[in-house]
């Protein structure tokens, strides 16, 4: 009987440790006004800033080339797969980008003139 205790003890402790889980890591941004681009997509996928502002876009989906490509075209990053890139927005307005490569990765700045 002090064997089956024991084997229970065992498969509870197990059981316990196979059950245990890591947290994912996250995609939201580290620093103000940074743009994670990972897991084939831009997050945060809309992005609000005040005119002057720079964005800091930080590639890191584990060796898959991305780039930033204004629609409007006022702004075009290098296909990168590490690494950053910035861009100052002096302009207010909505600003739509894509990825060359993958046009189903699409996102947004929204500029905003500062309110009297």
């Amino acid at each position: 009987m002090k064997a089956f205790g024991m084997f229970a003890a065992l498969m509870i402790t197990l059981t316990a440790c196979s059950t245990a889980t890591t947290p994912a890591a996250s995609t939201e941004p580290v620093a103000e006004n940074q743009v994670t681009v990972a897991d084939r997509m831009y997050s945060p996928k809309t992005l609000t800033i005040s005119v002057g502002d720079t964005v800091t876009w930080v590639f890191a989906d584990r060796g898959m080339a991305h780039n930033v490509v204004a629609d409007d075209k006022s702004f075009r990053s290098e296909l990168m797969e590490t690494g950053q890139f910035t861009h100052t927005f002096d302009t207010a307005g909505t600003f739509t980008y894509h990825c060359t490569p993958h046009p189903d990765m699409t996102a947004a700045i929204v500029v905003e003139a500062p309110t009297s």
